[in-house]
């Protein structure tokens, strides 16, 4: 076996590698996997608006011209303006599953716009409140798009960039921070309210930019065969995924996997519910999972520097409006680069060894830089301050290889088609109950005890990994349909096995095909 199929059964697992196509030619030669790419990097840009806020908000706090509009906010209030983008978002998540379930994967983004273009237009209002509404109203379409877009894109993406492609969904994130980086560090110089109004309403660009994408994109077919629309299912398949070849194994195979495990959840499970959740092992397994992968990426200190670069800058005698718009900059680069590489490594390296290595990285980071930060607090010494910016760096780029593309995805895959919108739900309440907390918090301990509020940080860091270590099971080689094996065991309510699938596919399609691997 050849490299690249070695790689693609890590990504899949050897029952879908003998149905992909045998004509030898890559991903990129075949005009309707690049049409889908197009449309998936469309999708994943969708994140960027939630690192655009984080990115903006750290921007603008730098500002006097901002300070000044808002009335010099510090501690609560301070912390309400930033966590109210949250609330906003935690609130909208409560509506999703419902939506996502009973009218598909493309509606509620449709709505998010109309939050979005809301927020933008009360950035003009000249009372601080108007701004306040803004973010809520931003954060509520940050919520209609972080809830429905990556199911979307676990659910169209060509099986074998499946990992990938969700991976990447979040990394999208610093795409976001690093335009609004650049665009307030642009911007900062203004002697006006523009320095900040500018920067505010340009959190539309990247959504608008990326819209024809999403008008192009498919519906899910998993969500078609849900609501027994099983043609239009198969014809997606065919178009999207086979190039419109309507002999194709892959889609055979995938139209029997897919519509037999929806059928057997149909028929064990009259409804799906939150309650459903608790009821089995398996189930309590993802659901712990689910929860506590959300509570370490909010809670292993990057909430501190997304939020607050400025004022952990400051601490440390990094005080220039210019060092720390720069050093804001530097950072969404660095943790874009991280970022993408890791979500290319998933398939490859595997969920457990991502989140290992960056419960490591991080712990190695963050120890130094609470050193350092509180040498710098005994000693006042400019260069001991300055030494803490690049372990802060290292400190991201472990939070990069796992927490980031992986929050999101790992979540996704973990459950079945019934609840995978109320598991993202649940993932992304209590991300944001975990920001809310951390986003109101963090100035006040910050203000209060500085430098030695990061030992919780560190408590948190170790704990994710013995979590990890005994309680994360590694989902790669598995299809979505498939991932049941992985919690319930060889007993689950999955699809017929594959050699069987195998043999059904290639009688309906009349052939025997050889199978190959489209890199």
């Amino acid at each position: 076996m050849g490299a690249s199929a070695v790689a693609t059964q890590q990504a899949v697992g050897s029952d879908l590698l003998a149905v992909l196509p045998n004509d030898g030619r890559k991903w990129y030669q075949r005009g309707h996997i690049v049409y889908l790419q197009f449309c998936l990097f469309s999708l994943i840009m969708f994140s960027s608006a939630n690192g655009y806020d984080g990115s903006l908000m750290n921007g603008i706090q730098a500002l006097d011209q901002w300070h000044e509009f808002m009335d010099m906010p510090t501690g609560a209030w301070l912390g309400f303006i930033n966590a109210v983008y949250w609330l906003g978002n935690g609130i909208t998540c409560c509506f999703t599953p419902y939506i996502n379930n009973k009218y598909g994967r493309k509606l509620l983004v449709y709505i998010g716009y109309i939050f979005m273009a809301l927020g933008i237009a009360l950035c003009a209002s000249d009372k601080p409140i108007g701004f306040v509404l803004s973010r809520f109203f931003v954060g509520c379409a940050s919520a209609c798009w972080a809830n429905v877009v990556p199911l979307l894109i676990n659910e169209i993406a060509y099986p074998t960039h499946r990992g990938i492609a969700s991976a990447l969904f979040n990394c999208g994130w610093y795409v976001g921070g690093t335009v609004a980086a650049f665009i307030t560090f642009g911007t900062r110089n203004m002697a006006n309210d523009w320095s900040w109004r500018i920067p505010t309403i340009l959190q539309v660009l990247i959504p608008v930019l990326i819209l024809p994408g999403l008008i192009l994109s498919p519906q899910s077919p998993r969500w078609l065969m849900s609501v027994d629309r099983h043609e239009e299912a198969r014809a997606m398949l065919e178009k999207w995924h086979a190039g419109g070849d309507k002999d194709s194994l892959l889609v055979n195979y995938e139209m029997i996997e897919i519509s037999e495990t929806i059928r057997i959840e149909k028929e064990a499970h009259s409804s799906a519910s939150y309650a459903e959740m608790f009821k089995t092992p398996g189930m309590r397994h993802r659901l712990w999972i689910t929860l506590t992968v959300a509570v370490f990426a909010q809670w292993a200190g990057n909430g501190v520097v997304s939020y607050y670069l400025s004022l952990v800058l400051d601490t440390v005698g990094v005080t220039s409006v210019t060092d720390q718009t720069l050093i804001a900059v530097g950072i969404n680069i660095w943790n874009l680069i991280f970022s993408v590489t890791a979500a290319f490594m998933v398939d490859r390296l595997g969920r457990r060894f991502l989140f290992l290595a960056s419960s490591a990285i991080m712990f190695v980071g963050f120890v130094t830089v609470t050193g350092l930060s509180g040498s710098f607090a005994a000693s006042g010494n400019a260069a001991t301050g300055i030494a803490v910016i690049p372990f802060l760096f290292v400190f991201f780029a472990g939070y990069d290889i796992a927490l980031t593309p992986l929050i999101i995805s790992y979540t996704c895959e973990i459950w079945p088609y019934r609840l995978r919108s109320r598991g993202l739900t649940v993932a992304l309440v209590t991300t944001v109950i975990a920001i809310f907390f951390n986003t109101f918090v963090n100035p006040i301990a910050l203000e209060a005890i500085g430098w030695k509020y990061y030992f919780v940080f560190l408590i948190v860091i170790v704990t994710m990994a013995i979590t990890v270590y005994f309680t994360y099971p590694e989902t790669r080689g598995h299809t979505l349909e498939q991932m049941a094996v992985v919690f319930e065991g060889r007993d689950a309510d999955v699809a017929e096995p594959a050699e069987t699938v195998f043999r059904s596919a290639s009688v309906v399609s009349g052939k025997e095909k050889t199978a190959h691997v489209i890199d």
